[in-house]
């Protein structure tokens, strides 16, 4: 069982002083190559102030998310799910996990940056600033579009990867790397239900779900082999989880 998290556009400071980004290091190195493209258009946007908060829609105020993309070869690094932070993050509470339950995590949780495309919840990566709609730009002066860049090669991994898939992400991100089309590869929507008994979809809300119900698979810690296993879990668990339209299961919170 693998869940597939959006990242956060706000980031925790700090690190690991000793070590820097390791490219190499980071879970599936098929991506190298697409991973040290995009890397090298940040840098090199990141060189002109101006340009640079114009494309990544900074205020006078956030300019220090330059700096840190300036320095993204040589600042400190951290966990990827202590690095993010935000409505999700915040949800799953990583650092208050028992060592078991965040080992959980980092065994079975991906998240997909629109700059190093799919990292490990333990994959150690600086702090940065870059969505899934920044401009970027080759070396050439030619258009760097991030869901064309990043689809194909993601895509490809998803559809290598066995076992149940669980989609987190939000569509922007999930986008950048489509599920397969296969039973076992499905799209969590977070849901409400009134007093009516209507449900409607949440849209800041969906966030904490999201994150609480990571936090409860991880305290499980039960690698999950299919939807039915799943789905019998959350029934046990006093968790609403059901299958919703096709491809996707729906979370009521």
């Amino acid at each position: 069982m693998l869940l597939l998290l959006p990242p956060s556009e706000t980031k925790r400071d700090g690190g690991h002083e000793s070590r820097a980004l390791s490219l190499e290091s980071l879970r599936f190195p098929e991506l190298l190559r697409e991973r040290a493209a995009v890397l090298s258009a940040v840098k090199r946007l990141s060189r002109n102030l101006g340009e640079a908060s114009a494309a990544l829609g900074l205020s006078a105020s956030q300019r220090f998310e330059i700096e840190r993309n300036r320095a993204l070869s040589t600042s400190p690094v951290m966990p990827a799910i202590d690095r993010y932070t935000g409505v999700l993050y915040d949800g799953v509470e990583a650092h208050s996990l028992a060592v078991q339950e965040r080992q959980w995590v980092i065994d079975h949780v991906l998240v997909n940056s629109a700059l190093f495309g799919l990292v490990g919840a333990g994959d150690e990566i600086p702090a940065y600033r870059l969505s899934h709609n920044t401009r970027l730009a080759t070396p050439a002066g030619q258009p760097l579009g991030l869901k064309g860049h990043w689809r194909g090669a993601l895509g490809s991994v998803l559809a290598a990867m066995p076992g149940l898939l669980l989609d987190l992400r939000s569509e922007s991100y999930a986008a950048l790397g489509p599920l397969p089309q296969r039973d076992d590869a499905v799209y969590l929507r977070v849901v409400s239900q009134g007093p009516n008994g209507q449900k409607k979809a949440l849209t800041h809300f969906n966030k904490k779900g999201k994150g609480l119900f990571l936090r409860s698979l991880a305290e499980a810690g039960i690698d999950h082999h299919s939807v039915d296993s799943l789905l019998e879990w959350a029934a046990i668990s006093g968790v609403e989880l059901r299958r919703g339209a096709p491809g996707e299961l729906e979370l009521t919170v």
